[in-house]
């Protein structure tokens, strides 16, 4: 659904009191966001000091309270807490009648879809899971990534218009997810920006050591350039050594790793095999190249050196 399909002013949610538990780097910037298209902010919570100078930063002059008298104060709640602690959580407040009947509660976790909330669900509660496919930096710009981000949207069917009615308000993109599909969502998003995070830190480390005085700069175009053409082309994109089967170049990678940086190898290695993987299996890797190349690598050692490219 595109943001400039607005929903039926029917299926639009009243203008709505708005809570949060667990003012980490998510849960401020959509209360932030749900105020913007008109909701009402009332309450916060928060353990940590950097939570609680956040939830002030981002959410000035809404009070912080406990957990529950966040519940107490708001027709919709957000459950911005860690994967791990949602269960317990979710259990926690519908067994001490915190949960309200025809309360909107709503969690933003990648892993759960709406079934972690059915101890909530027997007390009345509306479930939804609306997880923002987006990093958040836990300051005001995390507000305005949120326009055009993709929302991965969780929830029963009756309570679907109103999910994808509250994403649209937030600026976001719905994208339904069945129920069984989330850990598998999950994973594909943690696979994609997790672990870009580390490569790219990796890989401006290595750069460094090589001389670099900026290597930031030299990655930024390289880097931009790369994911535009994953995004466009899928494994067309794919260049480079590996692709190639220059298994020299490979082998001198290797050892230069083994030389300068050793916590890399196990992460390179693993890389360009599932690149291989996918080279051959899309006729980029010619096979007749293939066998030296998948020997360095299943190997781990230098073979004959060649110029990388």
């Amino acid at each position: 659904m595109s943001t400039s399909q607005q929903p039926d002013p029917k299926d639009r949610p009243a203008r709505l009191t708005v809570g949060v538990v667990g003012a980490g780097r998510v849960g401020p910037a959509l209360a932030a966001s749900l105020q913007l298209a008109g909701h009402r902010p009332v309450a916060v919570s928060g353990v940590s000091d950097a939570s609680r100078r956040r939830a002030e930063r981002m959410l000035p002059d809404v009070p912080l309270v406990p957990p529950a008298e966040v519940l107490a104060r708001a027709e919709l709640v957000l459950l911005t807490v860690p994967d791990d602690a949602l269960p317990g959580l979710v259990e926690g407040l519908a067994e001490t009648g915190a949960v309200r009947p025809g309360q909107l509660l709503v969690h933003t976790s990648g892993r759960y879809g709406a079934k972690v909330l059915d101890p909530a669900l027997r007390a009345g509660a509306l479930p939804l899971a609306l997880h923002p496919a987006m990093t958040f930096t836990g300051t005001p710009v995390d507000v305005q990534r949120l326009a055009g981000c993709s929302f991965g949207v969780t929830a029963p069917e009756e309570l679907r218009l109103a999910a994808e009615a509250l994403v649209i308000e937030m600026g976001g993109e719905p994208e339904w997810i069945a129920e069984e599909m989330r850990p598998l969502y999950h994973a594909a998003l943690a696979l994609g920006a997790n672990h870009l995070v580390t490569l790219v830190a990796q890989s401006m480390e290595l750069l460094r050591e090589a001389g670099v005085a900026a290597p930031d700069r030299m990655l930024g175009p390289l880097l931009g350039a790369a994911l535009d053409n994953a995004l466009r082309s899928g494994d067309a994109a794919l260049t480079g050594p590996v692709a190639r089967g220059d298994a020299g170049t490979v082998a001198a990678h290797v050892t230069e790793l083994r030389r300068h940086a050793p916590q890399t190898v196990a992460g390179y290695l693993a890389m360009a095999r599932a690149t291989a993987d996918r080279a051959l299996a899309h006729g980029l890797l010619k096979p007749e190249l293939a066998e030296d190349l998948l020997g360095v690598l299943a190997n781990g050692t230098t073979g004959a050196e060649g110029d990388a490219r």
